[in-house]
């Protein structure tokens, strides 16, 4: 008898076995696949050649956790890139971002008056992130007609006590309106609206005009690296780095973990979870805690009525689509762009394919008839300019991050079929900017949204395990008016990027899930 069972060892299984082991738990986690990480793993994808499969850049990692856990002493190491992020033309035009009054000074050289601009937006910003940054960590309040939850709620209260009218706004904005709503009013160039709207569309299916991608952006917003606020890093040999270190973690503190362990179903005995089957035979636990997507928890392991009726239906409908479509290309030689040709401290950078927010718009609406855009946002990393771990000498690796690539394609296409055609299209985007481009890849890795859920277990190929939308947040993340983290079944909790804060590789859900089983031990420990 275990007291705590968790399914899944990706970064949000391990951060919260950590949290349970360390307290003293006798914790076992039970991971499917061979290694640990589940979407924040590095591949061999070739021969010499190496990268992150799925997720791939540092940034919404906690700092908490990763001092909690001692992350960088079990052999992290992360480091910054040069510049944060480029944003070529298919002609002369470019915009770089970065530290150091680097995001200011590209803005003002395309439009003087979008520098002070810029100063407000920064300014109502800063505000704004560090409250948000406060809610990362914390169980928001139940939506429920209960006293029980009151407190949450006076606590949430006073975090926005003493904000002026223009804060209050400025929250209403983010967490209301549009990416392009919130950056029209504010600046003229292009170039700096689709620098910043990028993150509002990142794992998002939407226009950057449809109300909810401000929070989306937002969301992107909340992160640091290396001790730099909203700086973007790379962690040395993958994001399977990251994984690694979090299991050596775990099991100093005294949890076990257990590979090549599918969970076949959810035990629930008296009303209640008490293990899980993994190979035909019964792990017996007080608790059960999931890393997986609500969706695939409720409608693949749960056993049949384990879950009351409205709950269960209320999860088989829980939106997944992110229309991601994820690639890592082996390269002979490095990419130029015609923007910038040659190398340079910007092919360290986050290199945005999606010049204006009409583009982001237009890739949508593309998306939405045709199943992909006819010309795809892509975001590619070139890593190896940053850790030459990942490739032979001179060669390289990049990661490509494609928006609006629909996990149901019209018509009876099927993505086994379409996902070739699909990365030929990617390449053909990347060459139009970074001419060459084309002939330098050696070898691909294809991961299409059916491929990211048959091999990571995203439903729908989401990579956040439920749509950021307005009614898919905060405290309706999973279910409105359920306490957080706790499912609907006594025993059973989720951990996973399902529940608050959502998507990203933050550790934040699993950090709270710890919180709240613990706050719960009592109870559990009497019922077992």
């Amino acid at each position: 008898m275990h007291d705590a069972v968790i399914i899944g060892g990706g970064h949000n299984g391990l951060t919260c076995a950590f949290y349970l082991a360390k307290k003293g738990l006798d914790v076992l986690v039970v991971e499917a696949a061979d290694t640990v990480g589940g979407a924040a793993v590095t591949d061999e994808f070739h021969a010499g050649f190496r990268n992150s499969a799925a997720s791939y850049t540092v940034s919404l990692l906690q700092p908490k956790i990763i001092r909690d856990m001692e992350l960088y002493r079990h052999g992290l190491e992360v480091v910054l890139r040069k510049v944060d992020n480029f944003l070529p033309t298919r002609g002369a035009e470019y915009l770089l971002s970065g530290r150091g009054g680097l995001t200011r000074s590209e803005i003002v050289r395309h439009h003087k008056a979008d520098g002070p601009a810029y100063d407000g937006y920064e300014a109502e910003l800063q505000g704004l992130v560090a409250l948000v940054r406060r809610w990362m960590l914390k169980a928001p309040p139940v939506a429920a007609k209960s006293v029980s939850g009151l407190g949450d709620w006076l606590r949430l209260a006073r975090d926005v006590v003493g904000m002026d009218r223009a804060e209050v706004e400025t929250l209403s904005r983010f967490f209301l309106k549009s990416a392009g709503d919130v950056l029209d009013t504010r600046f003229e160039g292009e170039l700096t609206k689709a620098l910043f709207g990028f993150d509002g569309i990142v794992g998002h299916l939407a226009s950057p005009y449809e109300p909810g991608t401000a929070y989306v952006l937002l969301h992107h917003l909340l992160g640091e690296a290396n001790g730099v606020q909203g700086a973007w890093g790379h962690a040395i040999g993958g994001m399977g780095a990251i994984t690694q270190a979090m299991a050596r973690s775990v099991r100093e503190a005294g949890g076990d973990i257990r590979l090549g362990a599918p969970v076949e179903e959810v035990i629930v005995e008296g009303g209640r979870a008490c293990g899980v089957v993994v190979g035909g035979k019964a792990i017996r636990a007080k608790v059960v805690v999931s890393n997986a997507n609500p969706r695939l928890l409720a409608t693949q392991l749960m056993p049949e009525g384990a879950l009351p009726e409205e709950v269960a239906a209320h999860y088989a409908g829980w939106a997944c689509e992110s229309a991601t479509f994820r690639m890592n290309v082996a390269l002979k030689r490095l990419p130029s762009f015609i923007s910038i040709p040659g190398r340079g401290d910007h092919l360290t950078a986050g290199i945005i394919m999606a010049p204006s927010l009409d583009h982001m718009a237009r890739a949508h609406a593309s998306a939405v008839l045709d199943g992909w855009s006819a010309d795809p946002i892509v975001e590619m990393l070139v890593p190896s300019t940053l850790d030459d771990t990942l490739a032979p000498k001179h060669q390289h690796v990049a990661s490509l991050f494609c928006q609006h690539f629909r996990y149901k394609l019209p018509g009876k296409r099927k993505w086994a079929e379409e996902r070739e055609a699909a990365a030929d299209a990617v390449i053909a985007a990347v060459d139009s900017y970074a001419p060459g481009f084309a002939d330098s890849v050696i070898a691909r890795q294809i991961h299409s949204p059916a491929d990211l859920e048959s091999r990571f277990g995203l439903i729908g190929g989401d990579i956040f395990h439920g749509k950021m939308t307005l009614d898919q947040i905060f405290s309706a993340r999973p279910r409105l008016g359920d306490q957080s983290y706790r499912m609907p079944l006594d025993g059973l909790y989720l951990c996973g990027s399902g529940a608050h804060p959502g998507g990203g590789v933050t550790g934040a859900p699993g950090h709270n899930a710890a919180k709240t089983i613990l706050s719960d031990k009592k109870k559990w420990r009497n019922a077992a």
